[in-house]
């Protein structure tokens, strides 16, 4: 799945790909795995493996960088 970001450049995001947040998540890990795309998204915490599900816009704006994982 494709998108822009607001510098214009596109990100590619797939299943389990490792992105980096703007704001961290209350254990204090910026890492989450896609686990589930769509019109929501659902992001599982690198740091206490929690699951969130959050709309894709609020997602798109709230990603600052992708790490990719090479299969």
């Amino acid at each position: 799945m494709d998108f822009r970001t607001l510098s214009g450049e596109i990100m590619e995001l797939k299943l389990g790909d490792i992105v980096i947040m703007k704001k961290p998540h209350p254990c204090g890990s910026k890492e989450f795995e896609i686990t589930r795309l769509g019109v929501d998204y659902k992001l599982k915490c690198c740091g206490c493996e929690r699951e969130v599900m959050i709309p894709r816009i609020k997602a798109e704006k709230s990603i600052k960088a992708v790490k990719t994982v090479e299969k």
